[in-house]
């Protein structure tokens, strides 16, 4: 296709109405494309950022978190709950409920969803914290300062256990590992974060599996009964692709969108970004799957370079994202699994310290806690695959730019 064709006259249609979706169209725009751009989300808001959801808009500090973009004087189409039920790419169409779209070119924005907490379905009481709808319906729980009780202790549960403690609600998570971001971080990294718990006040149980949920009540397996006036489930979310059954579009072990380092799939004319989609990392030697608001900020520049045959470079991010947990600023960069050497910064008694991740002497992975100046230096010294000199990443008084091995 012609430059000019894609320029002028192609119709690009993206599915998922979350940061990723939006992004790319703004980004299409950015780039100069003037075809039609036409973004269908299930959910009947405007679109809306996800990270407030679990801390101004649950407390009730804000009504919502819309983005600030006139989708109207950008020339992009929104519709609006609308669902979409599958594709069928030989011939460049979407089933929706509303009827067959064309498409020339598909985006797959559709984001992840919540894994539910089995046996849960339909108990009164039992909450997600995903969409706008979900914290809408969990503002009156924390303001009527009920008993609550969170299922899973990764990065959704801690901030909502955040949340609810400074609601003046009484807490309890319940983890089934031994501790907590046990899928996120090595054990001896994890560790020290138990005790924010309850220096929060919240009461934190680990190897704790739950039984059954009855209204009014969580039951553990050990038989203890945990009174909860509300029940808020965070173990985990999976790519939102059920939808793509039957198309040929190819999922990976994960369920996702599998695309090459330009977010192709292996449908032709049909991309995927954002947290439905994994690519392959020169960098780290393996597929991502990132479930983080930055790979949906970024992912999106890849794709809408594409659609304007801009050529773009290979995606392969240093990941990024962060947390805001028990009055801590929680943040990490890269990707630790292939690291050699675990270095400390700090002392994790403190409110502030650092766990950096080396692989053949060069720095992969950073997590800081209440240390940004460290995670800022090292984006860029991941980037570059910076060799660091293990003594001087040990003292946090020397800046981690200047750690460097010479």
């Amino acid at each position: 296709m012609s430059e000019e064709r894609k320029r002028t006259g192609q119709r690009v249609v993206i599915v998922g109405a979350g940061m990723a979706g939006v992004q790319t169209a703004v980004a299409l725009r950015e780039r100069g494309f003037t075809g039609t751009v036409t973004v269908i989300g299930a959910e009947p808001h405007q679109p809306y950022d996800r990270p407030p959801l679990s801390k101004a808009v649950l407390l009730g500090k804000a009504e919502g978190s819309a983005f600030d973009i006139d989708f109207e004087a950008l020339g992009i189409e929104l519709r609006l709950g609308v669902e979409v039920t599958g594709v069928r790419p030989a011939d460049h169409e979407l089933d929706t409920a509303a009827g067959p779209v064309g498409y020339e070119s598909l985006v797959l924005a559709t984001g992840a969803e919540p894994i539910r907490l089995p046996g849960s379905d339909g108990v009164p009481g039992v909450h997600l914290l995903r969409t706008l709808d979900d914290a809408e319906r969990l503002r009156p729980v924390l303001a009527a300062q009920h008993d609550v009780v969170v299922v899973g202790a990764g990065w959704i549960g801690a901030e909502f256990a955040t949340a609810a403690r400074d609601a003046g609600c009484a807490v309890t998570v319940v983890e089934a590992s031994g501790r907590p971001l046990a899928g996120a971080l090595p054990a001896e990294v994890a560790a020290p974060m138990a005790a924010w718990y309850a220096e929060a006040g919240a009461d934190l149980r680990t190897h704790a599996r739950v039984a059954r949920v009855e209204p009014g009540a969580v039951f553990l397996d050990d038989g203890s009964r945990l009174p909860a006036g509300a029940v808020v489930v965070g173990i985990g979310a999976r790519p939102a692709t059920a939808w793509l059954a039957g198309s040929g579009i190819e999922l990976g072990v994960h369920r996702e969108v599998v695309t090459d380092d330009r977010l192709r799939t292996s449908a032709p004319d049909v991309y995927a970004v954002g947290d439905c989609a994994s690519f392959p990392s020169g960098r780290y030697g393996e597929r991502l799957l990132v479930h983080h608001w930055d790979n949906a900020v970024q992912g999106p520049r890849t794709v809408a370079a594409a659609l304007v045959d801009e050529a773009p470079e290979a995606y392969d991010p240093v990941p990024y994202f962060w947390s805001e947990q028990f009055g801590r600023f929680v943040q990490y960069a890269g990707h630790h699994a292939a690291a050699d050497e675990l270095i400390w910064r700090g002392d994790p008694a403190t409110p502030s310290w650092t766990v950096c991740w080396l692989r053949d002497g060069a720095l992969v992975a950073v997590l800081a806690v209440g240390r940004p100046r460290d995670l800022a230096q090292s984006r860029k010294l991941i980037d570059a695959a910076t060799p660091m000199d293990p003594a001087l990443v040990t003292d946090p008084a020397v800046p981690l730019k200047k750690a460097v091995r010479v």
